[in-house]
């Protein structure tokens, strides 16, 4: 939950009834004494089997002790730590992708840490279900019910064709009372929150109602197809206030298909860095463009350098598809997924260029160390190299974490690992996948040079 003037909740929603104007737009009609009356009721009935409610159990731990200050908490260690394990129950929602495999899309918040999962059909049914992979970065998470058995699948839309204005419907479990339906329209595409978590985001935004537990629900459009994941609403209170974010049903896909490939996500990076385009960098660089990506950087030997991107281009459109801002463009290449070949249309001295390019694996270049090892839980890892000197930089180490625990601070740069040298992440991921029996970490700070025992 993120608070500023309105709390940003990840939820998803409910029900709100469309008007007559609309239902008229949408030629549904159903027939009532007789005579035809427009209604979404025939779309629905095709739809509603694929939507689930998700119920989840498992243990979390609990807090660490605040009755330590934190540069003392290190010295004293593990006993002086609240860690043990409670109980905690979840609801959510989901959307059948897969009938035969019985794969369902839902949100990572919904069946994070879910020791138990189970899944309700809109006729009762009940199944268990696991989980195949997930991705906390944009908050996608793939599950399978055992045994699936007479299953409806949602047909998935291109997300990229929406426009604002376009009807929406959303369906999932608000408040666990089921499964509702709630209307609206496209209130925006390309939609950030503007947390700062390193997050992608890259939402539709609707003015359907959102509710707590819709999360992981289905937002479709009239045909009945599947266009986003409902994941977020901002509201003063907690409650509906007609701003929700949805993740496109693009997006989402290309994550889940990735998970089933590959057993994992396999970001994708083009090798820059950059920001919004506004007026000012606009007449500086002499394009016209109101919107797009402005490239500050192009990183050596990347994907956007072989692409012969430069520094001070503004890329405006990735295959064929504007791009509005730079967050919008990091969050389609990072879920397109690495080896991908992908078009950009950039602009350069206001003249507009294409390219083609093959998106590179990030896995080497950034990393959550929990992934490494757990000792290192709450860090946040990417290369090094700069005056000469070549590693792993902890770019964010989170408070109260096993990390912030075992020593480690933002900025300390860790050049190797008990004797083996350590110059990226890939080198450092291969010494700790060989399982060594202690781990000390050779670490630069301040001009320092120690090691720190981890493991």
């Amino acid at each position: 939950m993120k608070k500023r003037h309105f709390i940003l909740t990840s939820i998803a929603l409910g029900l709100s009834v469309l008007s007559t104007p609309m239902l008229a737009q949408a030629s549904l009609p159903t027939v009532v004494e007789g005579q035809a009356v427009p209604s979404l009721a025939p779309m629905l009935e095709k739809v509603l089997p694929s939507v689930v409610s998700i119920s989840v159990e498992g243990q979390q731990k609990g807090a660490q002790r605040n009755d330590i200050p934190e540069e003392f908490r290190f010295f004293f260690g593990e006993p002086f730590a609240d860690r043990s394990p409670r109980q905690f129950r979840g609801l959510g929602s989901g959307v059948i992708i897969d009938a035969e495999k019985g794969y369902i899309i839902t949100n990572n918040h919904v069946i994070d840490g879910a020791d138990k999962i189970t899944v309700k059909l809109s006729d009762g049914r009940e199944f268990k279900a696991k989980t195949i992979g997930t991705d906390n970065l944009s908050d996608v998470a793939l599950i399978q019910v055992e045994k699936p058995n007479n299953l409806t699948a949602v047909k998935i839309a291109d997300s990229d064709k929406l426009k604002v204005g376009d009807f929406t419907v959303a369906i999932g479990n608000p408040f666990g009372l089921g499964q509702t339906v709630t209307s609206g329209i496209v209130s925006a595409l390309g939609r950030s929150t503007g947390s700062d978590s390193g997050s992608y985001e890259n939402y539709i935004q609707t003015d359907a109602a959102v509710n707590r537990g819709n999360s992981g629900g289905p937002l479709i459009n009239l045909q009945g197809e599947l266009i986003g994941i409902n994941t977020a609403i901002i509201s003063p209170s907690g409650g509906n206030a007609g701003i929700a974010f949805a993740i496109p049903s693009n997006m989402a896909n290309n994550l889940v298909q990735q998970i089933i490939e590959f057993g994992e996500v396999r970001r994708g990076m083009l090798g820059i860095k950059g920001g919004e385009l506004n007026a000012d960098l606009a007449e500086a660089f002499n394009v016209t463009a109101k919107q797009g990506a402005f490239v500050s950087e192009v990183i050596p030997d990347s994907a956007a350098a072989k692409a012969g991107i430069k520094a001070g281009d503004v890329i405006v459109a990735l295959n064929g598809q504007k791009i509005a801002s730079f967050a919008e463009l990091r969050a389609k290449i990072a879920t397109s997924g690495a080896g991908k070949e992908v078009e950009l249309t950039y602009l350069r001295d206001d003249k507009s260029h294409n390219v083609k390019v093959t998106l590179q694996s990030d896995e080497l270049n950034q990393a959550s160390a929990t992934n490494l090892i757990p000792a290192l839980e709450g860090a946040e890892l990417s290369n090094y190299n700069s005056k000469g000197v070549t590693g792993v930089e902890i770019t964010k180490v989170a408070p109260n974490s096993l990390a912030a625990q075992r020593g480690l601070r933002n900025g300390d740069i860790i050049v190797g690992v008990n004797r083996s040298s350590v110059e990226n992440i890939g080198q450092f991921r291969k010494i700790l996948d060989s399982k060594p029996s202690a781990v000390a970490l050779n670490i630069l700070r301040d001009g320092s040079n120690f090691y720190l025992l981890i493991q």
